[in-house]
């Protein structure tokens, strides 16, 4: 693989992380709700963004670092998408008012950035010394795309989130515009927004633990694997009003995220085959000539199972009614 310049990947980072924290802090000058050409454009921008920063790892480190980023910025994007279907349901089971729900968002996608580099750096250095935690990374990932077959909403797991929040911290029964503490009848409470925070940080970090053992599978360069994740984020907050409408009948996208997760698992589990054989097995030197996976193979899996079952979604699944925008309310459920 080319070599990427520490320089390089300083200057690269501190000029991303700007950019994104820029967008977001945009939120706390102006919440609104964004149309949906100010979406699109935003989105435009970013992948725009992608691409030429690709087109510049080329040419600082040639052909594998840059399409092991695309593959894994593909990757990421295809899982976040994932994460938007959980930030839908937890935006109305807790009742955010519409122009608050960017703020909301901008705190979710800071803790994902911070959750996602801590992974990192952690699984950097626990490949480093111990390559048999492909296995289970790899076993971790088809468990997880068995999982999203299942089509489980984590309903409890939020009503268990709101009870232990509620038991810990007084909590009142509106929301306060988009303040944290509000007073009631003279009493200093916390506003529901805290539910909010805690259930969308927690949710970052579960989907942290099922993204970073995937992207791994494309790449072993921290560098890499962060700025994928990086640009995952970023247009995230506006991709989240651009398709909230559609992701009601986006019915199959599950099915291509598991079949995402799955060959990637299976990747993992070829790649420990190779770099941690289990010679004490019988037989087990079979198995060390299966081919290693190359990364155009993964880059057409990701975008054939991502445009598959959107593609049957749009196609073929049933209709259901798209949800009022006025939906959310001032009482969140309790």
């Amino acid at each position: 693989m080319g070599e990427l310049n520490i320089g390089f990947e300083i200057v690269a980072l501190v000029v991303l992380v700007a950019i994104l924290l820029a967008d977001l802090l945009m939120v706390l000058k102006r919440p609104h709700v964004p149309s949906l050409k100010e979406c699109a454009g935003w989105i435009g921008f970013y992948v725009g963004l992608a691409i030429v920063f690709a087109g510049v790892l080329f040419f600082v480190g040639g052909m594998a670092p840059a399409s092991e980023f695309v593959t894994g910025w593909l990757l990421e994007y295809s899982l976040s998408i994932d994460n938007l279907f959980v930030f839908i349901v937890i935006m109305a089971k807790f009742a955010v008012p519409r122009k608050y729900q960017q703020e909301v968002l901008m705190v979710g996608i800071i803790i994902a950035l911070i959750a996602r580099a801590i992974f990192i750096l952690a699984g950097a250095v626990i490949i480093e010394n111990f390559a048999g935690v492909f296995y289970i990374f790899g076993l971790f990932l088809l468990w997880t795309a068995w999982k999203q077959t299942r089509e489980e909403d984590g309903g409890d797991d939020d009503s268990f989130i709101m009870r232990a929040v509620r038991k810990m911290f007084p909590v009142s029964e509106e929301y306060d515009g988009n303040k944290l503490r509000t007073v009631v009848d003279g009493k200093k409470l916390f506003t529901p927004m805290l539910l909010v925070f805690v259930t969308i940080g927690l949710t970052d970090v579960m989907f942290a633990l099922d993204s970073i053992p995937a992207i791994f599978a494309v790449t072993r360069n921290p560098f890499l694997v962060f700025t994928a994740n990086l640009f995952a984020l970023m247009g995230l907050r506006q991709l989240y009003f651009l398709l909230g409408g559609l992701m009601d009948r986006l019915a199959y996208l599950h099915y291509g995220i598991a079949a995402i997760l799955g060959f990637i698992g299976i990747k993992l589990l070829i790649h420990a085959i190779h770099e941690a054989p289990l010679e004490f097995l019988p037989g087990f030197s079979v198995l060390e000539k299966i081919p290693e996976v190359p990364i155009w193979l993964s880059l057409s899996v990701i975008v054939v199972s991502m445009a598959a079952a959107t593609g049957a979604s749009l196609l073929f699944a049933p209709k259901t009614p798209t949800p009022s925008d006025d939906e959310a309310g001032s009482s969140p459920e309790r």
